[in-house]
Parts: structure tokens; C-alpha cells; sequence
């Protein structure tokens, strides 16, 4: 399979997609998110996409939700990544030969806590984990070091030296599988993504969220976005988590009534965590 990803060869997102789809997947790197959805939607030769939604410490990646309700993709599954950042050089270098780390601001924010018991090392914000990674390589960067993924020290052949060094330890990314067809659930599909709009009235969404509950579905994730044309009127990606199908049939039936335009973007299994 050519699944699409945002990032470049050794990033984060084509360990999810190793994770989801196995190791033999080939990857089409994308500069952006709305590059991978286009390339998912319209080149044949990419079969599907990985796209981070969330983080359990920074939160909700709100753009990528916009970006799904518009797209016309289907979500297929998911996979939580548990991140692991590490310092990694040229073989040979050592931690007192390093002057400077290559790094996404994100990563680097992740590991600040190590980073300044080393003042000396001056901090370089770039564009991809794994591109800081390749640079180093390609360019024989002695003196600089990058942080990034595990797989990424493994394709650009670099030792490395300080494992492990983000703040929290417990820091994992949640991955949507999306694809351009949708298909049948599997019949043990246990969750499902949603998007619905409530009429601008007291109480509109308090009732479905009741219904909700009186049916036996779990909210998991409940995110609101603000509609362009109607001011201070929303819409809701909701996620849902049931027993079975049927069960979550049976919901759905309970709520389309209290709802306008609800659309569901998938029914798939519960992520496992890599």
C-alpha cells in the first residue's frame, strides 16, 4: 500500500503508518495536511492516509478537523503513538562535542527539561523532526545534533546518545486512517466519528448528549467549531464509543431527531497504543 503522511521519510507519522497498515507500506511524504488530503482524494496510486488529530499534552490539532469535515474522506481506523524523543548524532560525536540541536519547535519544547542542563547548546528551530535528522547526515554535521524518532536514527544511520529525553514521559499522539472510499464496518467496530449541528435554541445540545448517554454511548471526544456564515452558531465533531453496532445504531437513531446535518465520518475499532 502508498499511504500519504505529513512529514518526511523517518518522521513520526510513518512510524503510525508502519504501526496501522505494517512495516511494508510505502510512503508519500506531504509538506502539509491539506496536501495529504488532497493526494489521498485524488492521485490513484495513494490507497489511503495517516494524519495526527491529537496529542494527550498539546491538545486538539483543530485545523485537521476542518479539514476532514470538508474533504469527503472517510475514517477507517486509528493508532496511538506514544512519542519518544531522543538525541541522536554522527557516529563518534559525543554529548561535550555538541554546539548545536536540530529540531521542530514542538520537539524541542518537548524535551526542554534536558535541553537546559546544556546552555552551551544553542537550540535551532526547523520544519520536521526527521528532516533535522537527515540534515545531520547528509551534510556531516559534526559539532550538531537532532532530536527525533527512533526510526529516524535507524534510516540516516546515527547513534543515539541521550535516549528518551522529552519532559513527559507518558506523551502520545493520537492517528485518523483515512481513505477516499469508505467501508463496511467491521463487526467488531466499537467507535464511531461524528459531525452535527443543534439548533440555536437553550438546551439543543444537552438533549442529545442525554440521549446519548440514556443509549449507553460513551462521548469520548467532544469538539465545537464555530459555523462561518451563522455568528456564534456551532457544529460538533463528536467521537463515540459503544458495545456493538447495534447498539450504536440504535443511538444514532435517538439523536439524528434532536440534530441537523449529521454526518458520520466512520465506524472503526478503537485504536491500540505502539
Amino acid at each position: 500500500m502508498r499511504i500519504a503522511i505529513q512529514g518526511f521519510e523517518g518522521c513520526f507519522h510513518q512510524v503510525a503508518a508502519r504501526g496501522y497498515y505494517g512495516k511494508q507500506v510505502e510512503i508519500e511524504s506531504c509538506a502539509s495536511f491539506s496536501e495529504l488530503v488532497k493526494k489521498v482524494k485524488q492521485q490513484p496510486d495513494v490507497d489511503a492516509g495517516i494524519m495526527a488529530i491529537e496529542n494527550s499534552i498539546a491538545g486538539s490539532i483543530l485545523p485537521n478537523y476542518s479539514l476532514l469535515k470538508n474533504s469527503g474522506l472517510h475514517i477507517t481506523g486509528e493508532i496511538y503513538l506514544q512519542i519518544h524523543q531522543h538525541l541522536m548524532v554522527l557516529p563518534g560525536q559525543t554529548l561535550a562535542d555538541i554546539k548545536e540541536v536540530h529540531s521542530h519547535p514542538m520537539a524541542l519544547l518537548q524535551c526542554i527539561d534536558f535541553l537546559e542542563q546544556y546552555p552551551h547548546m544553542k537550540l535551532v528551530e526547523t520544519e520536521d523532526t526527521a528532516l533535522s535528522a537527515k540534515h545531520v547526515r547528509q551534510k556531516k554535521l559534526k559539532s550538531t545534533a537532532a532530536i527525533a524518532g527512533k526510526l529516524a536514527a535507524e534510516i540516516f544511520e546515527l547513534d543515539i546518545i541521550a535516549p528518551n529525553i522529552q519532559t513527559a514521559k507518558n506523551n502520545y499522539t493520537r492517528f485518523l486512517a483515512v481513505s477516499r472510499n469508505g467501508k463496511e464496518p467491521e463487526a467488531d467496530a466499537n467507535k464511531a466519528s461524528v459531525y452535527f449541528q443543534t439548533s440555536h435554541e437553550s438546551g439543543a445540545l444537552a438533549k442529545v448528549l442525554t440521549k446519548m448517554a440514556q443509549s449507553g454511548i460513551n462521548l469520548s471526544k467532544l469538539q465545537s467549531f464555530p459555523i462561518p456564515a451563522k455568528e456564534w452558531n456551532y457544529y460538533f465533531h463528536a467521537d463515540l464509543e459503544f458495545e456493538d453496532l447495534q447498539h450504536f445504531e440504535r443511538g444514532l437513531k435517538q439523536i439524528t431527531p434532536l440534530t441537523e446535518h449529521l454526518t458520520v465520518l466512520g465506524i472503526y475499532k478503537k485504536g491500540k497504543t505502539h
